[in-house]
């Protein structure tokens, strides 16, 4: 993770959050970092580097999922406040929205806005469990209040009305070299 904050601060990216990002006028050179679940490690381990860096990211928080080692409410608000670290929601149990009726999607969906609030402070975007949506998904999360939403599309789009409550991602791991996030940063996905 060191290595590739280094290269992104080398090739002179703007760090923003992705409620940041969904403000400004022209996204060009920025780029929002996300995390997924609320793992205790992003706190352990990412959290340091950001500081050391000065990067910005987001972490979609699922505060009712089972069986991970999750972030304490205190290490939350410590990153909320520190101004690098935005929270999003990522429903309360991390569920795949396509597998629920309408009814316990929308509560999955708001609860989990409200839970996210409580915890950081606020809450303004969302991401798909698993990256699995549909169209009313899309319609719920809105309705909910929220400004954006992210999934599991790797591709690069501009940000706009029509794309905001799906905005693709590139995803990572850690084997990842410097050449395959370049081309991740050019193509959306890190291999031909």
């Amino acid at each position: 993770f060191e290595k590739m904050l280094r290269l992104l601060q080398a090739r002179a990216y703007r760090f923003v959050t992705v409620s940041e990002l969904m403000d400004l006028d022209n996204p060009d050179g920025c780029l929002a970092l996300t995390f997924d679940d609320g793992f205790a490690d992003n706190y352990l381990h990412a959290y340091p580097l950001l500081k050391k860096y000065g990067a910005k990211a987001t972490i979609y928080l699922a505060p009712d999922i089972e069986g991970i080692d999750k972030l304490t409410p205190g290490q939350i608000r410590e990153m909320s406040e520190s101004g690098l670290v935005e929270f999003g929601a990522h429903t309360l149990h991390h569920v795949n929205l396509t597998r629920l009726g309408e009814g316990e999607a929308r509560q999955e969906i708001v609860a989990s806005k409200a839970r996210v609030t409580g915890l950081a402070g606020s809450c303004r975007s969302f991401a798909y469990p698993f990256g699995r949506f549909s169209p009313e998904h899309e319609v719920m999360v809105r309705e909910a209040g929220y400004d954006s939403a992210v999934s599991t599309r790797k591709q690069i789009e501009r940000i706009g009305e029509d794309n905001r409550f799906r905005l693709p991602r590139i995803s990572t791991n850690g084997v990842m070299d410097g050449v395959q996030l370049r081309i991740a940063l050019a193509k959306g996905r890190y291999r031909i």
